[in-house]
């Protein structure tokens, strides 16, 4: 088998450790974060792992064996496999049928149980797991643990007569990967005093400039969109929400020199026709050089999202610049989107809204590798390579009482890194939308520029 440096470093290409700033669970901003999960996807380092854990351990002290849930779950299986050693597994919750168990598996009372974990912090989430174990008459004296982040967790367990085994502590971790290149003197101190107690400082990522974004746009509509924004010093899109051609184009009219796009949700306009409705905002769009961005939301598998773009009565492939679209049908559901932007949704700014860490995770990576997307809409920060459009961004208000959530310019460019933010009732719910807008374009400039 090979050396468990040479070991580590395999698993560290699995991406287990990301090094940054890192907001953990507890609220504390960490320079490094752990997550051993992607070992389970590769079997052979899976079952590598597995024995370097079990030559830590004398097995003739254990009759069961336990993986934390859930991390730990696969490392268990793989262990008990190559030991021979049999293998209970603790849920995370009792189940609420049938026998309700907590513990699943073959067992008696009195056996010793080797208990597994992927991580160990603090060893508080241990000692809650143990008793639970413990209660069905099994005894836990050994833990085995792959990575100790040396925060005090295997301390606090020893302290009450546990034995525990780490196969790896954050700071041998450190200096491997230091002597391999991959972190600089500058990282492993920053690391060092977080271990130590002290306060850790991060330097900010500083946001892009429209100029620095332009020079490496790819798409035709990420380009122009960041032109208009430096021609008119703007970064504002306003949401018509409006039901009628008449306020349609009247609204497009009074807010046209003061935005870079109009947001439309075209089906909600009770008197749509392609003649009286679309030509009309084009000649708008034309004028005061902006672009149109329909709202859509495409959600559907590729073929009928290209039915619904290019036809009915519709026709919102003739007009609009850029258009919406969840990503849920995945990365061929994009393709139909020829000759516009796509924004994807990744995450929404209704309150309960169900587009949860993983969901947002797996739309960037599809948002990241479509080359029709340009951008998304987010309540957080997206990679740099990506257009940020922020909704929901109000000056004067928290909320409307129906779930929606309001930002102000200030919190979405400085906090969010926002690129463009997008303004609905605030504009066209004012008494004067033309000096509304005006308003908000000033205000999310400077925000902007404060940013920078």
């Amino acid at each position: 088998m090979e050396s468990k440096k040479e070991f580590f470093l395999e698993c560290y290409q699995l991406g287990i450790i990301k090094f940054g700033k890192f907001t953990l669970k507890s609220g504390i901003e960490s320079p490094f974060y752990v997550d051993l999960r992607p070992l389970a996807s590769d079997p052979r380092i899976l079952k590598h792992l597995a024995n370097y854990l079990l030559e830590m351990l004398p097995l003739d002290n254990f009759d069961v064996i336990c993986g934390v849930p859930y991390a730990a779950l696969p490392m268990a299986t793989a262990m008990s496999l190559e030991s021979y050693l049999p293998l209970i597994i603790k849920r995370k919750e009792a189940k609420a049928y049938g026998t309700k168990k907590l513990i699943e598996g073959i067992y008696t009372k009195g056996q010793n149980c080797l208990l597994v974990e992927d991580v160990i912090t603090s060893g508080k989430s241990l000692l809650e797991t143990i008793p639970e174990i413990e209660n069905e008459g099994i005894s836990v004296s050994d833990i085995v643990v792959v990575l100790d982040r040396q925060q005090g967790g295997k301390e606090l367990l020893e302290s009450k007569g546990y034995r525990v085994h780490t196969l790896f502590t954050i700071s041998e971790v450190c200096t491997i990967l230091k002597d391999e290149g991959h972190l600089d003197d500058e990282e492993v101190s920053r690391i060092s005093d977080f271990l130590a107690g002290n306060a850790v400082k991060f330097e900010d990522k500083k946001r892009l400039s429209y100029e620095q974004k332009l020079e490496y746009a790819d798409h035709s509509v990420a380009k122009k969109l960041l032109e208009i924004a430096l021609q008119k010093k703007s970064n504002l899109i306003v949401s018509a929400d409006v039901i009628t051609t008449a306020e349609l184009l009247d609204l497009a009219e009074k807010v046209g020199p003061h935005i870079v796009a109009l947001k439309t949700h075209i089906d909600i306009i009770t008197d749509f026709d392609s003649d009286s409705t679309i030509l009309p905002l084009k000649d708008l769009a034309a004028k005061h050089n902006f672009l149109l961005m329909e709202d859509r939301k495409f959600a559907d598998i590729g073929n009928t999202q290209e039915l619904q773009f290019s036809y009915g009565i519709y026709k919102i492939s003739n007009w609009a610049d850029f258009v919406t679209a969840q990503v849920i049908g995945g990365y061929d559901s994009l393709d139909c989107f020829r000759n516009v932007g796509v924004v994807a949704i990744l995450g929404m700014s209704s309150k309960g809204t169900l587009t949860d860490k993983n969901y947002q995770e797996e739309a960037l990576k599809v948002a990241q590798s479509h080359p029709n997307v340009i951008g998304g809409v987010s309540q957080k920060q997206i990679p740099d390579e990506l257009l940020l459009f922020t909704p929901g961004v109000n000056l004067a208000d928290s909320g409307d009482g129906k779930g929606q959530q309001y930002n102000t310019p200030e919190h979405v460019f400085s906090n969010l890194h926002t690129d463009f933010m997008i303004v609905g009732r605030g504009i066209y719910k004012a008494p004067d939308a033309e000096k509304s807008a005006l308003n908000y374009k000033i205000a999310g400039w400077n925000a902007y520029e404060t940013s920078l």
